[in-house]
This record gives structure tokens, sequence and C-alpha cells, in this order.
């Protein structure tokens, strides 16, 4: 049964009928991953153990209830087998994130996404079935150390060898039409958009003449991408 929690059955079912998400968990990740999709216009059911923390979420998701995640008769109380997405974000008791997520698989749901706080564990994710399984620490750091050990001013991995890099443009471009650059052939990057100053971003072209003080956006293989956000 329901521990504690701000419940309601028949509402549960309501908003697993709407565009919705439930997120089990609701930590540092898990919490911000909840008030965003708040943000978004998205319907959250967020379960946790801690009274502490559902208390402090009640009023900011749609549903927010204390429960055992690990119990099927508590997650059907809570119409989580009704939702079509769902984030497991446990990640201080691995054995209730393996146990959770195992009932999720069995529910059928069709989309699952569980936060790994180690490679074992996400192995044993994987294993289960999980396609989608985050390592958000793991993640973070990989992202951070790109970003210091380069000139990039963000940086996204899209795959495990590609990147998107936000720099500033460099004298490989600056004054030039990209058609003329050969920046492809030479650095073996592409450069999609760009923005000037507080203006929208553009999806860059062959006919585009950065200047300084633009931003850009630069894909391509990760050390390609990296390379050429160090250039001067």
């Amino acid at each position: 049964m329901v521990k504690f929690g701000f419940f309601n059955e028949e509402r549960s079912s309501r908003i697993a009928e709407a565009d919705s998400v439930a997120v089990i968990g609701l930590g540092r990740f898990g919490a911000s991953l909840a008030l965003e999709l708040m943000a978004s216009g998205t319907e959250v059911l967020g379960i946790d153990a801690d009274e502490e923390i559902v208390q402090g979420l009640n009023g900011k998701l749609t549903q927010v209830v204390r429960a055992d995640s690990t119990r099927e008769e508590v997650l059907r109380q809570l119409a989580v087998h009704e939702f079509d997405r769902v984030v497991v974000s446990i990640g201080s008791d691995i054995q209730a994130s393996i146990l959770t997520t195992s009932l999720l698989i069995r529910f059928g749901i069709p989309v699952i996404w569980a936060k790994a706080v180690s490679d074992p564990h996400g192995q044993i994710l994987e294993q289960l079935g999980v396609k989608h399984v985050i390592y958000p620490e793991k993640d973070m750091g990989r992202r951070v150390a790109h970003l210091v050990r380069g000139a990039a001013q963000d940086y996204v991995e899209i795959d495990a060898n590609y990147a998107m890099v936000k720099m500033e443009p460099n004298s490989a471009v600056l004054g030039k039409r990209l058609g003329d650059t050969g920046v492809r052939a030479q650095y073996g990057v592409t450069i999609t958009a760009f923005k000037r100053g507080d203006a929208e971003w553009v999806n860059a072209d062959t006919d585009t003449v950065l200047h300084l003080g633009d931003t850009i956006l630069v894909a391509g293989p990760t050390a390609r991408a990296e390379e050429f956000a160090q250039l001067r």
C-alpha cells in the first residue's frame, strides 16, 4: 500500500492519460527533471520514499506521493502501469532501482529511462531491457572535462564519438563565405548554425559570413570538433 502522500488513485489515472511522465526517485536529479518537465507543460506524477522530499515538492508537481516503488501493488494503486513514459531516478538504493525497473518492464511500459550510478548498475539495467540508461554524474564529468581543456562555450555529446560544440568563430572562418572556407574537408566538421548578438539562431549555409562577436554551433567527430574549437 501507499505509505504516505498526496494520493488520489483516480487522479493518477487521469495524469496517465494526459501528456505525462511518472518520475520515481526525487533526489537532486529526479526533482530537477520533474520540475523541468512541469515547466514545459508535461503532467508529472512524482514518487519517492522520503517524506521530507515529498513534502518539499507538494504543489510543484501534478501529483507527488511517498511510496515504496519496489512493491507491485503500490505502483498499480498509483496507476503507474498506465503510463507510457516512466523515469527511474533512484540513485541511493541500487536494489530498489533494479526492483522498480523490473516491475516497470513487467508492466510493459513502452518507454523507460533509468538512472545508473555506476557502470555495473547500468549494465544490469541494460540486461533487464532498459534502452535509455542515464549516467548523470559521469556524463556531466565528461562534458566539463571537454569544456575545461578547450575553448568551447558549451559541449554536447550526441553519440560516443560525435559532438556539437558552441564556440566563437576562429580565423579559419571569420569574414569568409563558409562555402569558400573548406572547413568540412580540412577539419572534418560542419558549422550548422550561428547567432549574432541577441538575435535568434539561424541555420548556416554556404553563403553565411561570420563576424567577430558571433556564436556558432560546430558538429563533427568529437576529436575533430575539439581541435577546431582550439584554433585561434
